[in-house]
């Protein structure tokens, strides 16, 4: 029973998968996807990334229609660049813990309390968010964009405590004040199920993202975001890496070095064997599908909002 339910899947999947295809012709669509969606659904995509590289992409593409396999905030990044677009999110309730622990009152209400201070905040933000801010950032280039402003000049740092304070880190600052915000899937990884594994397995490199609690940082051989430790695993001779981040990423690691070994790391919760972000898997082929045929749900957006939020996020982009 089990083997005819597998294969029914399968072949579901491949028809959608065929179906998708001949929506995003018909309608002249693309699909930008994040690593940390399903294998199948990255399959459909027509560029995968990380938020830096989906931000500056979703400027590049010729189409009508963006349909954005990831969470909510990064709809609306590509919304917010590409006014003129008509940009679809297939699973709206597919949010993001640390964007949610940012609310734009609140954070407003904080920032107030700081004259004077610029803000960098994370992509990992609400739209409304970014329109409070002097320059968005993420993981890949949170540690230039901070460089690049004077050393005596204040900062807010927001939301992802855990970044901001990676980032403080490197750079020494003393004048970077955080919002405290973080990942669900980066905050709960297990120390002690990592030391184990690395007993388990002495040859292997850790690469983790900077999103993770200090404690697990400071085990690294590598930290950097998602593109960077894809490009690292390429790069080093070890032939086996502990991976310190969602475990969507195994795909495209698999497929790029297959003849490399790569091991998830546990959560604390003793039912997991690994660590994915429950949102990024709301995104299925039967949504995705379901959008494109009815060209919905769409992002709008305030137009006042969005012009204050470009501003931010082009500066981002023009620091990489």
């Amino acid at each position: 029973m089990k083997g005819i339910k597998k294969k029914m899947n399968v072949e579901n999947s491949a028809e959608l998968s065929r179906r998708i295809e001949a929506l995003k012709r018909e309608k002249n669509a693309v699909i930008l996807a994040h690593y940390y969606t399903t294998p199948e659904v990255q399959a459909v995509a027509d560029f995968l990334g990380d938020s830096l590289a989906l931000s500056i992409q979703a400027q590049k593409v010729d189409a009508q229609i963006i349909l954005f396999a990831g969470v909510h905030f990064m709809a609306e990044t590509a919304k917010v660049l590409c006014p003129e677009k008509k940009v679809l999110i297939p699973c709206p309730e597919a949010g993001c813990s640390l964007a949610e622990s940012c609310d734009a009152k609140e954070f407003a209400a904080f920032k107030a309390r700081y004259p004077g201070y610029k803000v960098v905040s994370y992509v990992n933000t609400t739209v409304e968010v970014k329109a409070l801010t002097d320059i968005c950032c993420t993981s890949s280039n949170a540690l230039k964009v901070v460089q690049s402003l004077p050393d005596d000049q204040p900062l807010i740092f927001a939301p992802d405590r855990n970044l901001g304070s990676y980032i403080q880190k490197l750079t020494g600052r003393k004048n970077m004040v955080l919002w405290n915000g973080a990942c669900h899937v980066h905050e709960e990884f297990s120390l002690e199920k990592l030391l184990q594994l690395k007993r388990e397995h002495p040859e292997a490199k850790v690469v983790v993202h900077p999103e993770c609690r200090d404690y697990i940082v400071q085990v690294a051989d590598y930290v950097g975001s998602t593109a960077g430790i894809l490009d690292y695993c390429g790069r080093s001779d070890a032939r086996a890496f502990i991976v310190v981040t969602e475990a969507g990423i195994l795909a495209e690691m698999h497929k790029r070095y297959p003849d490399k070994l790569f091991i998830p790391a546990p959560p604390d919760d003793e039912a997991c064997g690994c660590n994915n972000c429950r949102y990024m898997k709301m995104v299925t082929l039967e949504n995705i599908c379901s959008a494109l045929e009815k060209e919905s749900p769409e992002i709008l957006l305030d137009e006042q909002v969005r012009r204050a939020a470009e501003r931010s996020i082009r500066n981002m982009i023009a620091i990489r």
